[in-house]
C-alpha cells in the first residue's frame, strides 16, 4: 500500500488508512512509539499499563502516607 506524507504545521504527518487501525487497534488519541529500525519508521501503539493493587499497596511507606482528610459528617447513608 501507498500514501503519501503530509504537512502538518512544522512537522510531517502519515495517513493510516481506516482497515490497517482498524487491523492493528489504532484510534485517534492513542498514544504509540514511533522509531527508526533499519533505515524504516516503525510506529508501534504504546502498552496499557496494568496495575495490581497489591503493588500499589506495597509502595507505600510512613514518607509518603497521606494524613486522613476530614471531609465533614454524613449527610447520606455512606457509613452504613
Amino acid at each position: 500500500m501507498s500514501t503519501v506524507i503530509a504537512k502538518w504545521g512544522n512537522s510531517l504527518a502519515v495517513r493510516i488508512p481506516r482497515h490497517l487501525a482498524d487491523r492493528t487497534a489504532l484510534a485517534e488519541g492513542t498514544p504509540v512509539e514511533i522509531s527508526e529500525e533499519d533505515g524504516a519508521l516503525v510506529i508501534r501503539p504504546q502498552p496499557i499499563a496494568t496495575y495490581r493493587l497489591d503493588d500499589l499497596l506495597s509502595s507505600i511507606t510512613p514518607e509518603n502516607l497521606h494524613t486522613e482528610i476530614d471531609s465533614g459528617t454524613a449527610v447520606g447513608h455512606e457509613c452504613g
